[in-house]
């Protein structure tokens, strides 16, 4: 061969199309006629654009690594060097160098994809619980029936547009300490699609897209919580030019109950009993989501302890079993006596020794810790 065109940029004989662009992006900058006029400079501007032109050629890199040089005059080439096409004069690939690919150039497609969208869906406490099925209106956008989503009118069609031929951006020359330089954006008059559309489509003006509302069933997961998303997955609005929709988000909205609060997977609620019920014992009804339950309230209970009932509370959303339902008890002391009510308390406080008592003093509230210690301790 009589030229290393892999040495011309300094890469590697295995080097990637992406190492041959870097290469040669860099060497560009530092020896383009524009920035250095030496004539040395130009010579080797020269070489580096013309192993460039082979090398970012996969056709012409094959006829090389075989052993031709597809530049040579029996080569198959097109002449070395130069500003001829695929080589460095390629405005495109001047801009490269010097500024980076920062946009693909050409015309945009008029087909994008839609944007997602969301819907607040309310719930009461036994659906997030066991899980249902909903069925839910939603308005998005749908693809056209009458253009099927081109935007032109029946009948018609885009027409590739007169100002830009169809490349959806147009290019002005100026001049700089470079020299002239070329700068392209996009077309005004086709907003840079390469086409326009003389007859919009009288149902969507164009947009290849109307607002429809479709009725669509929603599985709920047992165990939702207030706050919980669940993604329907192409159901969302369709994009212009009737292109792939976005998908659609359910957010769970969980309903107050009357009697139960919820907290994480459990269950709360309070029982007001009697100091005498708490006294002596009872039991009370109480509608759990499982049915009707008899919640033991064993003698002696205090205001404030608990009753758990366990597994009667919120099904985990991921992994099996439930959560609990706490029964917090509350003790209500009378306030209002009939005589012989009084009698009769009276006489239990003087069976019980309890006329005079002198009370029990502790510094403070029990807060939780203090409370747990007194009950390992036996107190």
């Amino acid at each position: 061969m009589a030229t290393d065109y892999y040495a011309v940029l300094g890469v590697r004989r295995d080097a990637s199309q992406d190492e041959i662009k870097k290469a040669f992006r860099r060497l560009a900058r530092e020896l383009h006629p524009d920035v250095n006029p030496d004539p040395k400079t130009q010579e080797r501007f020269k070489e580096i654009n013309a192993a460039y032109e082979v090398l970012s050629d996969p056709q012409k890199k094959q006829v090389y690594d075989l052993g031709g040089d597809p530049l040579s005059a029996n080569g198959g080439g097109g002449g070395a060097g130069g500003f001829g096409a695929g080589g460095f004069g390629n405005f495109s690939d001047i801009m490269d160098a010097f500024f980076g690919n920062a946009a693909q150039r050409g015309p945009r497609s008029r087909t994008r994809r839609g944007q997602d969208a969301m819907i607040r869906l309310e719930i009461d406490l036994n659906e997030a619980a066991f899980g249902t099925t909903k069925d839910i209106q939603v308005d998005t956008a749908v693809v056209c029936n009458t253009c099927s989503g081109e935007g032109a009118a029946p009948g018609t069609s885009a027409q590739t547009c007169d100002m830009c031929r169809g490349r959806g951006e147009v290019s002005q020359v100026t001049r700089s300490f470079l020299g002239q330089v070329m700068t392209s954006r996009p077309c005004p008059q086709c907003q840079g699609f390469g086409t326009v559309v003389p007859t919009p489509c009288p149902e969507c003006a164009g947009d290849g897209r109307i607002r429809s509302r479709r009725t669509l069933t929603v599985k709920i997961p047992a165990g939702v919580d207030n706050g919980t998303r669940i993604q329907l997955a192409g159901e969302g609005e369709v994009g212009p030019g009737g292109g792939p929709p976005g998908d659609l988000y359910v957010e769970i909205h969980e309903l107050p109950h009357a009697v139960f609060q919820r907290r994480g997977d459990d269950l709360h609620c309070t029982v007001t009993i009697p100091m005498t019920a708490a006294a002596l014992g009872t039991k009370c009804p109480l509608e759990t989501l499982d049915g009707l339950e008899e919640i033991d309230i064993r003698p002696g209970t205090q205001s404030g302890q608990s009753v758990p009932l366990h597994g009667r509370g919120i099904t985990h959303l991921r992994g099996g079993g439930r959560g609990d339902l706490i029964v917090h008890v509350e003790v209500i002391t009378p306030s209002k006596l009939d005589p012989e009510q009084e009698r009769l308390l009276r006489e239990l406080a003087q069976l019980r020794g309890e006329e005079r008592p002198l009370g029990q003093f502790q510094p403070g509230q029990q807060g939780l810790f203090s409370r747990l210690k007194d009950a390992f301790n036996g107190r």
